[in-house]
């Protein structure tokens, strides 16, 4: 019997309609509206009205609802309670938004006359139990959201009367166990989720009654067991997620879902996969269990799923064994990471023709079959195993084939026709093997090709080969010179971090990628291949001035610079050395110290001319030769040398500024000076340190072939960088202790007192030694620091400047400073052309009627020199070890 108000409701919805149909479409209604609640925000369509007064601070229902009200949206404010048919009125409402609110009990009759309500949401509230009687008898609806609340119980009944529910949303409460009495009551529903909750077990025939259920989603519980029967009565499930649970064996109750075509239990705790596993599922389409400690699959397990698409089993570490995938030939995607797998069946492409992704990353396979019968493979990753060849008949024929990673293997032969039938491979990935040579037959469609972390892979790669590649990653920067511009060079450490960085990431397990990255990387591949977005090939690492492609110096004002400081290295320190060791006239501590200085800079002088004599002889073509260069023993010899010259000489140049202290000190007092045997003992002292701190790059502590010039570079590996700052730091306190060592030596002097010390002009020139090489070591330290601070302001071609010019400086400087003002060098000069003989006679016989008075007042000082240096052991009653016995006679002082 139809009521009478109801029917008048109706006459008056039609009329409405009637006067919409003229007036025109829906219109937003004007917020002075009298049916529209103050605050709210009203929209009319048709004859009935949408409401939405969200996020408005309520604490109670808007008042002036219009009985026309089909939409309610009453979410994120401070509701509390709904009053019993504070509702009743609103016949046509047909979704009523009641989230995000602090609503804790909603009682009898909350939704009483609402008989067209198809969506209620009441998730994000506090509710600790399903309403057990408000939501009886709301027989239209059909989406029921209780998700993000905290209940516990949901009472038998509760859902009775809503047959036409379709959805039901129950995660994240906190419910302990499946509430299989009031699901009972759904026989409509399609779609249900029970995910984060506390639920441990699922009983047997907990869901009966759900026989039109579709999806069930029963993730991140805390579920160890499952009924045998747990699943019986759900006859039309298709997917099942039961990922991040507690689950200790294979869910074995999946047999009775015979529709059941994606299954989710990855990240469990099952060991074991059982003979026959899927026996009972033969549409699955998809099946995710990785990242279970599985340690057995059955040879049957997979057998005989014909609809089968996708199969994940990463992490699977205790897998040795390639499953038997006989009768599941739709199978598209195959993914086993992280098992022990060492051998692939021959039959693997016989058994799935086809497979379009195969990923067996970070397994211990060994050798590989034919895959020739994949015919639509696409991609094939390889990567993290013990590969150790590839034939000629690997991938042979393979067509469809985009992308091969082979990296982080053992590869050290792939044969000339490995990739010759390759068409449509355009990515590449054979970094960090053992390869000396690619062929490059059949790889002309390549547009990225790593090749990073094969040194034995030297040869230079033609451009002619690859006229399509755009993104490359080789062993040595000079590969990349046929593809780059050698002026276009990324900043130094910028390129260095850059490259460890992704090799770190390549080297992390957990950077495995699941399969649903795979649609990702395909559509970047797709947009690779468009020619509108085609660009200059970027290659790594770049050519630059650390790694050049023509030339080794670069320019002619570094290249004529570097080959006069060798030239007067080796000339001026073979003088000093010469008339310090081989002279017949007293050797002091002091000049001994500048022997083994001369000796030392004689090292840096041949560290620079072996790179002077590389540069000329690769000259233009430096390319072909630079990887054999960096990797080669030369390159190693030429940095040790530098940096073992370059710390002895600070050493020693601080050893003479403290014995020149020292002995200044001691002839004030009339104490004991230093002994030429103490000296000599701290100079090999000097030398060990120094052998010491050039070893520690040869054992990886930073490296000497990091780049073309052989030395320990501010960038690249942490060590590299660790090493160099190290160094400047024990430099720099070197020079601090010889700059306070001679401040305080010239400011205890008297005015004019330093000229009557016996050695006055080695203490000068000691002085202008560590002058000239604190300002010289300026630029080394600043650009290590500034490497340090990341500070990039500097560019590549200064820094190389400094490199070649800079840091050997001292190591002709040096020398330079005892030749021209240094009078002790023209008399052990003379005195070493006397004894050899290259001097006249009467040379000889006139030096004392000479009448230079330049010359006799150094011979005066020298002489007198010695006669106190004779009288004042006499004084302190010691014998001098070494007895000087002048060659000419004495000349008295006038």
């Amino acid at each position: 019997m139809v009521r009478p108000w109801a029917l008048c409701l109706t006459l008056l919805a039609a009329a409405a309609a009637a006067g919409a149909e003229r007036g025109g479409s829906a219109q937003l209604a004007a917020p002075g509206r009298a049916d529209c609640p103050s605050r709210c925000r009203c929209e009319e369509d048709g004859v009935l009205l949408r409401v939405d007064c969200s996020d408005l601070g309520l604490a109670a229902l808007p008042a002036n609802l219009s009985v026309f009200t089909s939409y309610l949206d009453l979410s994120m404010n401070n509701l509390t309670l709904l009053p019993a048919s504070g509702l009743s009125n609103l016949h046509f409402l047909e979704e009523l938004r009641l989230a995000g609110n602090d609503l804790t009990h909603i009682p009898k009759g909350a939704f009483s006359g609402l008989f067209n309500l198809k969506v209620l949401m009441l998730q994000n509230n506090q509710l600790r139990q399903v309403p057990s009687e408000a939501l009886r008898n709301l027989r239209r609806l059909q989406s029921l959201r209780l998700d993000a609340n905290h209940i516990h119980s949901v009472p038998p009944g509760c859902f009775k009367g809503l047959t036409s529910l379709r959805h039901l949303w129950l995660d994240d409460n906190a419910l302990t166990e499946v509430p299989v009495q009031a699901l009972g009551e759904l026989s409509s529903l399609q779609a249900m989720t029970l995910a984060l909750n506390k639920i441990s077990h699922i009983p047997d025939h907990a869901f009966a009654n759900l026989s039109s259920l579709v999806v069930l989603h029963l993730h991140n519980n805390r579920i160890r067991s499952l009924g045998k029967q747990c699943f019986d009565g759900l006859q039309s499930l298709e997917t099942l997620d039961l990922n991040y649970n507690s689950l200790d064996e294979f869910p074995i109750a999946i047999k009775a879902l015979s529709n059941l075509k994606e299954l989710g239990f990855h990240s469990n705790n099952i060991k074991s996969i059982p003979e026959h596993a899927f026996i009972g599922n033969p549409s699955l389409l998809t099946i995710f269990f990785y990242d279970n400690p599985i340690q057995f699959v059955g040879k049957s397990a997979f057998q005989h799923l014909p609809d089968l698409r996708t199969l994940s089993l990463n992490g699977a570490t205790e897998i040795t064994e390639f499953p038997d995938l006989t009768g599941t030939k739709s199978l598209q995607s195959l993914t086993i990471t992280g098992a022990r797998i060492t051998s692939l069946p021959s039959t693997v492409c016989d058994q799935l023709p086809n497979l379009q992704v195969l990923d067996l990353s970070y397994n211990l396979i060994q050798h590989l079959p034919s895959f020739s019968g994949c015919m639509k493979i696409q991609k094939i990753d390889l990567h993290h195993n013990e590969i150790q060849e590839v034939l000629a008949d690997t991938f042979q024929e393979l067509t469809s084939l985009r992308t091969l990673d082979l990296a982080w293997n053992k590869l050290h032969s792939v044969d000339p026709r490995a990739f010759s039938t390759l068409p449509s491979l355009i990515k590449l990935d054979l970094s960090s093997n053992r390869l000396s040579s690619l062929p490059a037959a059949g790889l002309h469609s390549l547009t990225h090709l790593k090749l990073a972390g094969n040194e034995g892979l030297q040869e230079l790669l033609s451009a002619e080969n690859f006229p399509k590649l755009r993104v490359m990653e080789m062993p040595y920067a000079f590969q990349c010179c046929a593809f780059v511009s050698c002026e276009r060079s990324q900043h130094p450490w910028d390129r260095e971090e850059s490259s460890n960085k992704e090799e770190a990431d390549r080297r992390d397990p957990s950077s495995v990628s699941h399969s649903e990255d795979h649609d990702l990387e395909d559509f970047l591949l797709d947009l690779e291949e468009d020619p509108k977005s085609h660009h200059a090939v970027q290659c790594s690492p770049a050519p630059g001035p650390f790694r050049p492609c023509y030339h080794l110096f670069g320019s002619w004002l570094i290249r004529s610079g570097v080959w006069i400081i060798v030239v007067l290295s080796f000339i001026c320190n073979g003088m000093v050395a010469a008339t310090v060791f081989l002279s017949p006239n007293f050797v002091s501590p002091a000049k001994h110290l500048i022997g083994l200085l001369a000796a030392a800079n004689t090292l840096m002088g041949l560290s620079s001319g072996v790179l002077a004599v590389v540069d000329a002889l690769t000259f233009g073509s430096f390319a072909q030769y630079g990887a054999w260069w960096e990797k080669g023993t030369g390159c190693r010899v030429t940095g040790f040398l530098s940096v073992f010259s370059g710390e002895t000489c600070v050493f020693l140049l601080t050893t003479a500024a403290l014995e020149r202290g020292l002995s200044i000190r001691c002839s004030k007092r009339v104490e004991a000076k230093s002994t030429m045997g103490s000296v000599r003992l701290v100079s090999v002292f000097c030398f060990v340190l120094a052998l010491a701190i050039t070893v520690l790059p040869l054992l990886h502590v930073g490296e000497y072939g990091v780049s073309s010039l052989c030395l320990p570079l501010p960038f690249g590996e942490p060590s590299s960088l660790g090493f160099m700052v190290a160094l400047v730091l024990l430099n720099s306190l070197c020079y601090f202790v010889m700059t306070v060592t001679y401040t305080r030596l010239y400011c205890n002097l008297e005015k004019g007192e330093l000229d009557h010390f016996m050695e006055s002009a080695m203490i000068k020139h000691v002085a202008w030694l560590l002058f000239t090489n604190c300002l010289l070591y300026f630029p080394v330290a600043f650009l290590s620091f500034s490497s340090l601070l990341s500070l990039s302001f500097i560019s590549p071609e200064v820094v190389k400047s400094i490199l070649l010019v800079i840091v050997p400086l001292p190591s002709c400087l040096n020398p330079l400073l005892y030749i021209v003002f240094n009078p002790h060098f023209k008399e052990d000069l003379r005195l070493l052309l006397k004894r050899s003989g290259m001097l006249q006679r009467n040379q000889r016989t006139s030096l004392v009627s000479e009448n230079s008075e330049d010359a006799e007042k150094q011979s005066c000082d020298s002489t007198q020199a010695l006669v106190a240096l004779t009288s004042s052991e006499n004084f302190r009653g010691k014998q001098s070890t070494e007895i000087y016995h002048p060659p000419v006679p004495f000349v008295p002082c006038h």
